[in-house]
């Protein structure tokens, strides 16, 4: 199933009105490249409001260059509207500006290659996101624990589970998930390794 559906169509004699709605992630550009075959002939101008677009990747730029590929070959002037915070925050780490529209640089010059070296950079950058994002309930589960059992604030607590982490070697939400998993009737107690980080942690934190 596709995670983006594009509504709208022509408006007026020559002109498209696109509004892409979800996510364009893997698999988005299929519904535009669908949608633009679908235009009439004489579709001079489209515009697309893209505040139904929640989250984006680096395929929402493979979705922009088939916008911009069918805008060259058929002569039609394409304008991109009301981007919201996140995938605006992509376009600009990917130096597309505010119209998220541009020629693609040639193939190995050092235009594209610096392209392909800044995409790069910025999927690792959607990529460590998403996995905070996935990780954030245990690691606030964790933080919770600290606090009521402990007594300590929030901001503590945080330092706490991270401090461990650093000592332990331990990805946090890996010592965060065996805080969580110990605290549980009958559940097992933390690694060894993870269990002295966090009594040294403690230690400096709660006196």
């Amino acid at each position: 199933m596709s995670t983006v559906v594009i509504e709208g169509g022509p408006t007026a004699p020559g002109s498209a009105r696109l509004r892409p709605r979800g996510e364009l992630v893997y698999g988005c550009t299929g519904p535009l490249a669908e949608t633009l075959a679908a235009l009439p002939a004489g579709t001079r101008r489209i515009e697309l409001d893209m505040s139904g677009v929640t989250f984006m990747d680096t395929a929402g730029l493979q979705f922009l260059d088939v916008l911009y590929d069918h805008a060259r070959r058929h002569g039609v002037a394409v304008e991109t509207g009301n981007w919201n915070d996140q995938p605006r925050r992509i376009l600009e780490l990917a130096g597309r500006g505010d119209a998220g529209v541009a020629e693609p640089a040639p193939q190995a010059s050092p235009v594209s290659l610096e392209r392909a070296e800044r995409l790069r950079v910025l999927q690792e950058e959607i990529d460590q996101l998403r996995h905070a994002i996935a990780s954030r309930p245990v690691i606030d589960q964790a933080r919770g624990i600290l606090m009521a059992t402990h007594g300590c604030s929030s901001e503590d607590a945080w330092a706490i589970l991270r401090e461990a982490s650093q000592l332990s070697n331990t990805k946090l939400r890996l010592v965060a998930a065996a805080l969580t998993e110990g605290a549980q009737p009958d559940g097992p107690p933390p690694p060894e390794p993870v269990r002295t980080a966090l009594r040294t942690a403690l230690s400096r934190h709660t006196g």
